[in-house]
């Protein structure tokens, strides 16, 4: 009897253990494509700092129909990447999305114009076709035109928005005069289907006085309140951290890194290195914790719309250092 009792306790001991090992679940979904705008996220994968920290981390590609804040909301996902436009002016829509950390310093985003159009200068966009992104990444632009006072209802005076999907055609078929693009990825696509850059011409956000947060991560303010949560986070974000680090020491190999992980093999090694030097220069300067002051630079643009702002009142718990705090110390 009683070597049947040490038995028990004995199994009973193993049984704990490796439920304490079990490692913690967390899906992170993307903004976009797998590529190499997230490349820190799957370095971290890659590398195992995930699994340092005890987590089993999901990474789900986006695309041009997948709003982040939509996936959060319907419970898809624990953390998302989105833009800080998007977030908060889903936030202000009722889903109470958090900035818990914010990895990239910088906008990437622009508008190219084919310069045979005759546009040299923003006002010359009036009566224009203009290709947008929708989901969310709409967001910069309508505060962007809304500051120069062009009319996005496809009058004379004003531009007519395209819906544009994740690839160039519009801008290569002239189906529209100007396209968004990002420095480190659409861009060089029309470069590489034959478009040199002496015939583009370029409107970078940042250069306008518009330029928003991008790439921040995101989560529902409910799910700050539970400490088991709280912890997984910071877990996350300083091993998401210790990947943009890598990233940026060796962003060759974190190119190749992403290409392993990418399930749809359209993209080249060529793009993702190219693309993973653009992002280096994005996420400079960042160690993951948000600068209060670019956030506020964002909240400003979003809502100096006039009329039709993108957001309409100052928010209130939109960020938190609560995580970076404890993750970056």
């Amino acid at each position: 009897m009683k070597r049947l009792t040490v038995l028990a306790v004995a199994a009973a001991m193993g049984i704990a253990a490796g439920t304490a090992q079990a490692a913690d679940k967390v899906t992170l979904q993307l903004k976009w494509v797998t590529q190499a705008q997230f490349a820190g996220y799957y370095v971290a994968k890659d590398k195992g700092f995930y699994k340092a920290e005890n987590l089993d981390v999901t990474i789900n590609p986006g695309g041009p129909d997948v709003a982040p804040a939509q996936v959060i909301a319907g419970g898809g996902a624990d953390v998302v990447i989105d833009w800080m436009p998007s977030a908060l002016a889903s936030r202000e829509k009722g889903v109470p999305l958090v900035n818990i950390a914010q990895p990239f310093k910088r906008s990437g985003m622009m508008l190219t114009c084919r310069k045979e159009t005759g546009i040299r200068k923003p006002e010359d966009l009036r009566g224009r076709t203009l290709g947008v992104w929708f989901f969310g990444n709409e967001y910069p632009f309508l505060s962007w035109m809304a500051k120069l006072g062009i009319p996005t209802d496809g009058s004379a005076n004003g531009v007519k928005v395209l819906k544009q999907g994740f690839n160039v055609d519009p801008l290569l078929q002239k189906q529209a005069d100007c396209i968004s693009t990002m420095t480190y990825n659409e861009y060089w696509q029309i470069i590489e289907a034959g478009i040199p850059a002496s015939d583009l011409v370029v409107f970078k956000y940042e250069d306008q006085g518009v330029a928003t947060l991008e790439d921040g991560l995101y989560v529902l303010e409910k799910n700050l309140k539970n400490p088991a949560f709280v912890d997984k986070m910071v877990r996350f974000v300083r091993a998401s951290m210790k990947g943009w680090a890598w990233a940026r020491k060796h962003p060759k190999e974190a190119a190749m890194v992403v290409l392993e992980n990418d399930a749809s093999g359209a993209q080249t090694k060529e793009h993702q290195i190219r693309m993973m030097g653009e992002i280096n220069k994005l996420t400079a300067g960042s160690n993951g914790a948000l600068d209060v002051a670019d956030y506020n630079r964002t909240v400003k643009t979003l809502m100096s719309g006039g009329s039709t702002p993108v957001i309409t009142k100052e928010p209130t718990g939109a960020w938190t250092h609560m995580i970076t705090d404890k993750a970056l110390k």
